[in-house]
C-alpha cells in the first residue's frame, strides 16, 4: 500500500521578544531595538534585536556596550519574559486551528504535523499562509514557516527566507533547494561537525547524502550515519506533541477472580468489567484511541496465557471487551478454568481525532456511542460507580455493586533514553 505523504510545517516566530514588545508598544514601531537585561546599566547582551536594528549589524548575544557602539540612538528595552509567555500560547491556538499534533521546539519554534488536514484546510503550503497572515493580522508578529515533508527539511525550510514568509521543500524539489546548501545548514551540524565534514570532502548537503555510510561512522560514529539519513530526506521522527511526550505505551487493568470460573458467559461479563476501568482509564489521559488489544489468562494451575490482536482505532468500553472476549474465544480451549483476567490496550493513536469532512456512518456511529458513554461516565462520577451499570454486568449478582475503579490498573511509562 502507498504510503501517505507527511505535511510536516516547521514556524519560527521572527525576532521574537523584540517583535512582542513593539506589539505591546506601537511607539517602538520602525525604530532600532533591542531586548536586553539591564537597559539603565547598560550591560549584559542582547536577547533580541527589531529588523532595523539588524541593519546595523547587530546580533543576539553580543554585549549591549558593543551593540551601542555601532547604533549610539538604539533603543534598550527591557525583558517581559511573562508577555513572551502568553503571545507564545496565542500563537499555538492560531496552529490549533489546523492540528492537535503540535511539538514546541521552544518558546518561539513549533513543528506541526499537517497530515491529513489537506482535505479540509489546503495543501501544506495553503495552510501555512493561513497560518502566517492570522498570526500578523491577529498578534501583531510575524513568522517564517517551512513546509516540507519531514520535520528536518520543515525546519531548514523556515530559516531559508525572512522575515513573514513561507517556503516549501518538497520530495520533488528538495534536491534542488537543499544539495547545494552548506553541510553546516543541517540541522545538528555545528561548527565542529562541519569542520571534520571538510576534511573528507564534505562541503555541502549533498555531498553528506552521497558520502559513504562506514566512511561516516568512522569519523563522527553513529551520530555520522544519522546526519546522512537527515541529508537525503529519509528521516521518518514523529511531531511529538506534548500529550504524547509523557510517553505513555499502554493503559490496562487486570484481576484475580473471586473464584475459578469456565462458564463462557460469567468470563465475558468479567470482560466488561475489566473494559470498562480500562475504557475509563484512556479517557482520563486523554491518549487518543487504542488500536491494539492484549489479554492476559491466567489458569487453575498459575500458567499465564497473552493474545493481542489490531483493531480500528477505539477507546470504546464495548469495543474493547467485545475484542478481548473474542481473543479469548479464539484462543482458549472450552472448560479451562479461569483463575485471572487482565485487559491491556496500547498503541494509541492520536491522530484520529481531527476533523475530517468524509466521516461514514460507522464513525457517526462510534460518536454516539461515545457521547453514551461519557454521559454514563458522567452519571457515575456524581453518584458513584454502581449507580449506572451495563445490563451484561448486573447479571451476576457477584458484580453488583463493585467498585472496578478501585482494582489494580497498570500504566506503563516508556523507556527513558
Amino acid at each position: 500500500m502507498k504510503r501517505q505523504k507527511r505535511v510536516i510545517l516547521h514556524s519560527d516566530l521572527n525576532n521574537f521578544f523584540a517583535s512582542v514588545e513593539i506589539a505591546l508598544h506601537p511607539e517602538y514601531q520602525g525604530k532600532p531595538l533591542i531586548v536586553c537585561g539591564d537597559p539603565q546599566a547598560r550591560k549584559g547582551i542582547v536577547l533580541a534585536k527589531s529588523e532595523e536594528a539588524k541593519k546595523y549589524g547587530i546580533r543576539t548575544a553580543e554585549t549591549v556596550y558593543s551593540a551601542l557602539k555601532k547604533c549610539p540612538d538604539l533603543l534598550l528595552v527591557p525583558s517581559h519574559f511573562h508577555e513572551y509567555k502568553r503571545y507564545s500560547r496565542l500563537v499555538k491556538e492560531i496552529y490549533a486551528r489546523y492540528t492537535d499534533v503540535i511539538e514546541e521546539c521552544s518558546i518561539d519554534e513549533c513543528s506541526m504535523d499537517m497530515t491529513g488536514c489537506e482535505s479540509l484546510f489546503g495543501s501544506g503550503e495553503e495552510i501555512a499562509e493561513k497560518i502566517r497572515l492570522a498570526v500578523k493580522t491577529e498578534l501583531g508578529l510575524t513568522v517564517s514557516i517551512g513546509v516540507s515533508f519531514n520535520k528536518v527539511f520543515a525546519k531548514l525550510a523556515s530559516e531559508m527566507k525572512k522575515p513573514d514568509a513561507v517556503t516549501v521543500v518538497s520530495e520533488e524539489n528538495y534536491k534542488q533547494i537543499v544539495f547545494p546548501l552548506p553541510v553546516s545548514e543541517l540541522l545538528f551540524v555545528g561548527q565542529a561537525t562541519a569542520e571534520s565534514l571538510h576534511k573528507i570532502g564534505v562541503n555541502t548537503i549533498g555531498d553528506l547524502a552521497e558520502a559513504d555510510e562506514a566512511l561516516l561512522k568512522r569519523i563522527l560514529g553513529k551520530r555520522g550515519r544519522q546526519l546522512r539519513v537527515y541529508a537525503r530526506g529519509e528521516d521518518d521522527s514523529p511531531v511529538v506533541s506534548e500529550r504524547k511526550k509523557e510517553d505513555l505505551k499502554s493503559v490496562g487493568n487486570s484481576m484475580t477472580l473471586p473464584q475459578n470460573i469456565q462458564d463462557r458467559e460469567e468470563i465475558k461479563r468479567w470482560f466488561y468489567v475489566l473494559a470498562e476501568s480500562v475504557a475509563a482509564r484512556l479517557k482520563d489521559a486523554d491518549v487518543g484511541k487504542a488500536t491494539t488489544v492484549h489479554i492476559v489468562v491466567r489458569d487453575d494451575q498459575m500458567q499465564d496465557k497473552t493474545f493481542q490482536t489490531k483493531t480500528s482505532p477505539t477507546a470504546l468500553c464495548g469495543d474493547i471487551a467485545k475484542i478481548a472476549y473474542e481473543l479469548f474465544c479464539t484462543h482458549c480451549p472450552y472448560g479451562l478454568r479461569v483463575r485471572m483476567l487482565g485487559i491491556t490496550v496500547s498503541g494509541f493513536d492520536y491522530n484520529v481525532e481531527q476533523i475530517r469532512l468524509d466521516w461514514d456512518l460507522s464513525e457517526l456511529d462510534y460518536q454516539k456511542k461515545n457521547r453514551a458513554e461519557s454521559a454514563v461516565a458522567k452519571i457515575r462520577q456524581k453518584y458513584g460507580y454502581a449507580s449506572l451499570q451495563r445490563g451484561v454486568v448486573m447479571e451476576d449478582d457477584k458484580l453488583n455493586g463493585l467498585d472496578i475503579r478501585g482494582q489494580k490498573e497498570e500504566n506503563t511509562k516508556a523507556d527513558q533514553e
